[in-house]
């Protein structure tokens, strides 16, 4: 497996609340745009969906598309998985979704973790473990 360790810049978060509860918790839905990428992924946009807990901490469901050229090969694929947020690291693991790349990037498998601080904003650092034959 080959490794890709890169950021992608924050072009936009666009998080808006589905519902709210009394205990102080509540749904959220975000709709985010990557851009920027130096090494490989290049660009990409992503959803989540969000329940928070009454202390800000969280737990999220993700779906994310990638433009990508990997290996001199260039196409897209989607990354599927879920995060949470301590109150001081986002992190996420997701998995290429199978039949989901396109392009040259036809038949890329793997997976890849986000562990991001509010000191990487306005970046997400991203590390893609991948296989593509």
């Amino acid at each position: 497996m080959a490794v890709i360790t890169t950021r992608l810049r924050i072009a936009s978060w666009d998080e808006k609340p589905v519902s709210t509860f009394d205990d102080g918790s509540k749904i959220t839905r975000a709709a985010v745009i990557l851009t920027e990428g130096p090494d490989g992924l290049e660009a990409g946009d992503f959803e989540s969906v969000m329940f928070y807990r009454p202390d800000g901490t969280s737990h999220f469901v993700s779906v994310m598309r990638l433009t990508a050229a990997i290996d001199r090969r260039a196409g897209t694929f989607v990354l599927a998985g879920e995060g949470g947020y301590d109150g001081t690291t986002a992190s996420s693991r997701t998995t290429i979704v199978p039949g989901s790349a396109t392009g040259d990037l036809i038949g890329l498998t793997g997976s890849c973790t986000s562990d991001s601080t509010h000191d990487d904003y306005p970046f997400m650092p991203l590390v893609l473990t991948y296989e593509l034959r």
